[in-house]
């Protein structure tokens, strides 16, 4: 089991602490409910330093990750950020990722913890164009630091005007008094704030610092439990969940980063899919009575026939509902539609809705 940078600094915190794709990683510390409210409504620091980062560096370097990402890379520029995914030959996906344009000739793709070595060796498979590929996951330390009250609590760490950088813009700065970090204006909480990447060595200072500036705004550390609910009231995938190598970005609701003004790999078969449609949707919904959904259970329609499955589920935070996530039959996944959730052995009322559940 790895360790982060930070392991000790989270032990020593109280988290309770559990084995996430090979990593030891804090679940929780104060209490679900608590850490997601902290987010929505102050500032937390997530540690997820288990993410990978793959530098793609040389002449051909958009070359490579135009051939293996579906969203147009082309249109990066420095300081530019874009949400893609890598698919598959089979019309899935190998793994959702962020493509960051460092400077010309050079990015910085950002994957899924689980899937570090798979992507790794995937992109590398369709490396023909002699792209360098630096994988540097056990190197660097990524904090993100979420909430409302991120960019006011941060800007005494940064001679930066942290406020200028737009959604999905990142800059190179200096940062807790640490030069050329990573800061961006992304994130998996629907609540604003960055992400910091950093060098392991500075990763403890980085943190330490990081609390002392949000000392006055009542900054939390907040677990992965926290991270999951409030990406799920925002509608985010999770790969392994709501994505994976069997669902095409079509089907998933991630027409918007497949491109087809290029050429990438399985893009004719998943063109296809676009015009004709696809069989299944993912969809969005909400229950109309008490109880929780989780992942695996069926989603059933009102003569009890199995239309689908739920792919994430939870109860709200900040709705004091149960939210979730599946695939349904494409005839029926309409915004408004009455479906079920088969909740052990009751049939708990469902209705389809647009996302975000949650709205700031």
């Amino acid at each position: 089991m790895k360790n982060t940078a930070l392991t000790k600094t989270h032990e020593t915190l109280g988290a309770k602490m559990v084995p996430f794709a090979g990593y030891k990683m804090p679940v929780q510390y104060e209490g679900v409910n608590i850490e997601h409210q902290t987010v929505r409504t102050g500032v937390g620091v997530f540690d997820v330093s288990h993410m990978g980062e793959f530098f793609i560096e040389g002449t051909n370097a958009l070359n490579l990750i135009q051939k293996v990402t579906s969203n147009d890379a082309s249109k990066l520029a420095p300081g530019k950020a874009q949400y893609s995914c890598l698919p598959n030959d089979n019309g899935g996906i190998v793994d959702d990722l962020i493509v960051y344009m460092l400077e010309e000739k050079r990015y910085l793709l950002v994957v899924n913890a689980s899937n570090i070595e798979k992507d790794w060796n995937w992109i590398q498979s369709k490396n023909d164009v002699d792209a360098t590929m630096i994988n540097s996951s056990d190197t660097y330390s990524l904090l993100a630091i979420q909430g409302p009250k991120a960019v006011d609590a941060m800007q005494s760490l940064s001679s930066s005007d942290l406020s200028a950088i737009k959604f999905y813009n990142f800059i190179l700065s200096d940062f807790a008094g640490v030069n050329n970090v990573i800061i961006s204006a992304t994130g998996y909480t629907g609540s604003g704030g960055f992400e910091i990447y950093c060098k392991n060595s500075d990763a403890q200072h980085i943190w330490n610092q990081v609390f002392e500036a949000g000392a006055d705004v009542g900054i939390k550390p907040i677990g992965l439990a926290a991270r999951d609910t409030l990406r799920l009231e925002m509608g985010y995938c999770l790969y392994g969940n709501d994505i994976d190598d069997s669902t095409s970005p079509i089907e998933a609701g991630l027409g918007w980063i497949t491109k087809f003004t290029k050429n990438f790999t399985n893009c004719e078969a998943l063109k296809v899919q676009k015009l004709q449609g696809t069989t299944r949707k993912l969809v969005a919904f909400k229950l109309n009575e008490r109880g929780i959904p989780r992942k695996g259970y069926d989603i059933v329609d009102d003569h009890g026939h199995i239309i689908g499955h739920v792919t994430s589920g939870t109860m709200s935070p900040s709705l004091s509902i149960g939210i979730g996530m599946g695939y349904v039959k494409s005839s029926l996944c309409n915004v408004g539609q009455e479906i079920h959730i088969q909740i052990r052995k009751k049939l708990v009322h469902a209705v389809i809705v647009k996302l975000p559940f949650y709205k700031s």
